[in-house]
């Protein structure tokens, strides 16, 4: 077992078997989940910036860390996931892998130096009641980079990861989308609207470069079902590009939602394989070395 499938099927079974559903109405899982993420982070050599608020009476945090580039006048790479999981759900792959892999990816930095600072935050509070509103974890956190005036190349929201079947008609799409995309649920989807779309195709040109893992991407309407549905509509609206990494979730994964979203449920050696190729995607984009 390579070191990333051990380690991101550690994180899954974590969050989503030993913490299990964590939000505000099971507000002890979400801090047990917090304090995994910066224990992991803080074993990985990182120093773990919280960022505290109040939601329905909870105290949440978003949880950021950067590994410093070379080049400071460069603006950042933010790559984030929400750690939360929709109420009745533990989450495994909504966003237990999303977790997973930017903790890997996170490890797999301190092994390069990049000229690019690339920063990694795991978001509180993305799922209803808080998805689309201010007190999603995300907004709170872009609203704040905004004003501190934090230079962001692009966002990336990993979101939904883990889950690749590879037989007919495993995949579906918005409405006329299916004439032009593949009915096999094996690929990673990048989505973006369409002023986020050169940053998402430089990321489709390295992801290319890196691997032959299956790719498909779209740059479109935010008011397309799912499209704008994680963490990188916060950045939109703030001002600043960003785009989503998916198994594109509903259309294609039927525990998505669900009390049957566990740990058993992710195709973890093509999920650490992405992780990898990711790894790969971005470690270019920063130029380390």
């Amino acid at each position: 077992m390579s070191s990333t499938l051990k380690k991101i099927t550690t994180h899954v079974h974590t969050l989503a078997g030993d913490i299990g559903e964590r939000n505000v109405f099971h507000p002890r899982a979400l801090a047990a989940a917090a304090s995994y993420i910066q224990e992991e982070w803080e074993q990985q050599g990182y120093e773990v910036k919280p960022q505290h608020y109040r939601a329905k009476g909870i105290d949440c945090v978003n949880l950021e860390v950067t590994r410093a580039g070379s080049d400071s006048s460069e603006p950042m790479i933010l790559i984030g996931a929400h750690y939360d999981s929709v109420k009745g759900s533990p989450g495994a792959n909504d966003n237990g892998s999303g977790v997973a892999a930017l903790l890997e990816l996170s490890r797999l930095f301190t092994t390069v130096t990049p000229q690019t600072t690339v920063r990694f935050v795991a978001f509180v509070n993305e799922e209803p009641p808080f998805f689309y509103w201010q007190k999603m974890g995300s907004m709170v956190y872009a609203k704040a980079a905004r004003h501190r005036g934090d230079k962001i190349r692009c966002m990336v929201s990993l979101e939904t990861i883990g889950y690749f079947p590879n037989s007919p008609h495993s995949q579906a799409y918005p409405p006329l989308l299916k004439w032009f995309y593949p009915d096999r649920g094996n690929f990673v989807a990048f989505v973006a609207n369409f002023r986020s779309r050169k940053i998402m195709h430089q990321a489709a040109h390295h992801f290319r470069q890196c691997t032959d893992f299956p790719l498909q991407y779209i740059a479109t309407v935010p008011w397309l079902p799912g499209v704008s549905w994680s963490d990188h509509l916060a950045f939109w609206r703030h001002g600043y590009r960003a785009f989503m990494v998916t198994d594109t979730a509903f259309y294609r994964y039927p525990y998505y939602h669900s009390a049957d979203d566990t740990a058993d449920k992710i195709h973890y050696p093509p999920f650490a394989r992405l992780t990898e190729d990711l790894f790969c995607t971005f470690a270019s984009m920063a130029k380390t070395s």
